[in-house]
């Protein structure tokens, strides 16, 4: 039953993953393309938990909290930066 939800979770992962890489490319704006980046941080954490549990290896439990540790204060680096008049394009 375990490697069955382990299936599931990489496959809605997988897709997930897909369709936030169209938002980041495809992304009007700047703010879509930073929320993209942010989610995709966050997908990553999700695989490496995955991949923790079907492994039982939990040295990369370490790694994904850097990780979104990480992604955090870039997307507080990025929100500043909107909010001072940061270019609104997406070019």
């Amino acid at each position: 039953m375990l490697e069955f939800s382990i299936f599931i979770a990489y496959t809605v992962l997988g897709v997930s993953l897909v369709l936030i890489f169209f938002r980041l490319v495809l992304g009007p704006s700047l703010p879509d393309r930073v929320v993209a980046l942010e989610m995709l941080a966050t997908l990553t954490v999700g695989f490496i938990a995955v991949y923790t549990l079907s492994s039982g290896v939990t040295a990369f439990l370490d790694v994904a909290m850097v990780l979104a540790l990480t992604a955090f204060l870039a997307a507080v680096g990025f929100a500043r930066l909107i909010a001072k008049g940061g270019s609104q394009d997406g070019d």
